[in-house]
């Protein structure tokens, strides 16, 4: 009975978009406050009747309703409750669930914080998340329904993939998808504002919140899958260059793009339509991505979905979102006239250099990603794109944008002192010199292209610090006039601030990977190995149950000159049920570097291959991105988010007045 509530709430959900979608709509053309209304109503309900559907989903995993196909197809009742929760998602047609809940989660947050807005915006704005909850809501229901009965029921399930029986995937697709989605509220304020044929200042001050809310969302969520598959895999690595990696990269590349020209529109009044294009296009890189792991073009942990049938589906809905939207904005966008002119060397100019660069990085991920597919689709030979050509492609485009982020927050509006600019930043020369000799006497000379690497994070961390200063004119007047000007600071100066830091520890952490060391051996108990200073000792390896598998758990001690360190446990967990074994590596961190071990196969006769890998400065890639979004978080707590514009006169029902009344 919950089951069928749940469906019936699903299909009720879809009449409810499609009433959000016609009378808003009609009403924005009339005119008439009270047809617009029903936008916000529409958006609520629809949301409570998602988040029905998936409550009622969740009960039948959490209960082991094995009548349901979904759930007799991927969970199991030995399975652990965590994951009997969140194996609601990990599936294919739960996941697109979560999708769709996730939607209709900011079409609720517009309509809840959406008092500000023009009656008119609002209501073109939550018509067109409408548009794209009608198309996600049919593909659920007529391919990918989550709640099928299946006759007769098995008496236990087939369990969830054991690669994703893990904390980390757990959390991860929420925030990926809070974040994917989130961007089509920026979607859908730019053809409202397309339809409507005006950009201005206010505009680009109601949109920016909305996108670095999901740019934040979609960089913990990116943090969490590099994260997962580091600790996971038990291969080292933190980055393959992966299609399904590159899916959720492309829209990343593209939000920080939006949200740096959208500073341009609110406060010079121009880049109106550039703004409008990165807003289709970065919600339209979170359908391609949607498209690559849910069509069945691509082979992965991540991709679920197999049926041909799904893949036309959700490509028809790109052709239909993608195409519209782009058709409309050749139509109206040349109406869209920039208002202040600036020069090259500007604040404005440098956050165009940095959109160009961050686009054309944006291009070649999607061309590297894109065109095997293309040219296998057509035919042509298989190709495979990996770390050589994104290295030499995408790498060099983001030097030269990190050298500018140092320089381009220094610069005035409208026109800058560019020699002023870099004069002013001889702090940060003098710390990238310090890093650079340091890091080549260190390393003995290199490699040549990771020492600058670090030479560049610390450039950019110290400009950070000295544009910081510069705001509170620290030690050019009293300690406290600077502490009260920190007091009346932005906070979205802060929040800049603190994004730009995250981002220079984040590129130490990716540079120092060319100093990891590795050492792979054959170990009996009793063996040990050396690597980076550290003694490991193979205690013993002994059998441990658990709670759906059984795993082989090492004990091995680490030494440092004699000196006890501590004991670590890696292990290989066999599940019985899905016939597969999973790794589980152990970790040891300083922070400053992991000694990472993962243990691998036998050779049955009580002899163990070890895996062991020494990698400096690799937590500096995710401490980086929490800063990053902790950046984004403080930018979105500032006051003028929450304020907008005046608040509007309430006005009950009938027609809006005309012009003049």
């Amino acid at each position: 009975m919950i089951l069928e509530l749940g469906h019936f709430a699903l299909v009720l959900a879809l009449f409810v978009a499609l009433v959000q979608v016609v009378v808003p709509l009609v009403g924005a053309a009339r005119r008439n406050l009270a047809w617009m209304a029903v936008g916000r109503s529409c958006a609520l309900a629809g949301f409570g009747l998602i988040a029905l559907a998936m409550l009622a989903l969740m009960h039948a995993y959490v209960t082991s309703d094995f009548s349901v196909l979904n759930v007799a197809e991927n969970s199991h009742t030995d399975k652990p409750l965590l994951y009997q929760i969140t194996g609601v998602w990990g599936n294919h047609e739960g996941s697109m669930l979560l999708w769709v809940l996730m939607l209709s989660l900011c079409s609720a947050a517009v309509a809840l914080f959406s008092g500000n807005l023009p009656p008119v915006l609002r209501a073109r704005v939550l018509a067109v998340q409408g548009m794209i909850a009608v198309g996600f809501l049919l593909f659920i229901l007529f391919t990918s329904n989550p709640f099928l009965r299946t006759f007769p029921p098995p008496l236990n399930g087939n369990g969830l993939n054991p690669v994703l029986q893990d904390p980390g995937l757990a959390f991860h697709p929420p925030f990926l998808y809070l974040g994917y989605v989130g961007f089509s509220v920026a979607f859908a304020f730019a053809v409202a504002a397309l339809i409507d044929g005006r950009v201005d200042a206010a505009w680009a001050r109601w949109v920016r919140p909305w996108t670095l809310a999901s740019w934040c969302a979609l960089t913990i969520g990116i943090a969490m899958g590099s994260w997962w598959a580091y600790y996971t895999l038990g291969w080292g690595g933190w980055w393959f260059w992966d299609p399904v990696e590159n899916a959720s990269l492309m829209p990343w590349l593209a939000g920080t793009a939006l949200i740096h020209s959208s500073i341009v529109v609110e406060k010079r009044d121009t880049l109106k339509s550039w703004t409008i294009l990165l807003a289709i296009v970065t919600f339209s890189l979170s359908l391609v991505g949607t498209f690559l792991v849910r069509s069945g073009v691509l082979t992965s942990v991540h991709a679920f979905a197999t049926d041909p049938a799904r893949g036309t589906f959700i490509l028809l809905l790109l052709v239909v979102a993608i195409g519209g939207s782009l058709t409309l904005y050749a139509i109206r966008a040349p109406a869209l006239k920039g208002g202040g002119l600036f020069a090259p060397i500007s604040r404005e100019g440098s956050l165009v250099l940095n959109n160009i660069l961050l686009s054309c990085g944006c291009a070649t991920v999607f061309l590297g990603t894109l065109y095997p597919l293309f040219l296998d689709a057509m035919g042509g030979p298989k190709l495979s794109v990996g770390f050589p050509f994104f290295n030499r492609t995408f790498v060099p485009m983001m030097v030269p944008m990190l050298l500018a982020l140092g320089v381009g927050p220094m610069l005035a509006w409208k026109r800058g002192d560019l020699l002023g600019a870099l004069q002013r930043l001889w702090v940060a020369y003098i710390a990238a010199g310090l890093v650079l000799l340091t890091a080549f006497y260190a390393t003995h000379g290199g490699p040549v292209l990771a020492v600058l690497g670090l030479g560049l994070a610390a450039w950019l961390a110290a400009s950070v610090m000295t544009e910081l200063a510069e705001r509170l004119r620290l030690f050019r007047i009293p300690l406290v006039d600077s502490a009260r000007r920190a007091a009346h600071l932005p906070r979205s100066a802060y929040g800049m601030s603190l994004a730009h830091l995250g981002l220079a520890v984040s590129v130490a952490g990716f540079s120092a990977s060319a100093w990891d060391r590795e050492a792979i051996e054959i170990l009996h108990a009793g063996g040990s190995v050396s690597l980076a200073g550290y003694e490991l000792h193979l205690d013993s390896v002994d059998k441990v149950p658990g709670a759906n598998f059984i795993a082989d758990e090492a004990n091995i001690r680490v030494t440092r000159d004699g000196a006890p360190v501590t004991t670590l446990h890696p292990a290989r967990r066999f599940f019985p049920l899905q016939k597969q074994t999973t790794s589980e590596t152990a970790i040891r961190t300083n922070f400053l570097a992991d000694l990472y071990v993962a243990l691998g196969d036998s050779d049955g006769a009580g002899a163990w291959t070890v895996r062991i890998y020494w990698k400096p400065l690799v937590p500096w890639i995710w401490i980086g991105c929490v800063i990053m979004a902790a950046g984004g978080v403080v930018s979105l707590s500032d006051r003028r988010w929450r304020v907008g514009v005046a608040r509007r006169a309430r006005v009950t029902s009938g027609p809006l007045p005309a012009a003049g009344e």
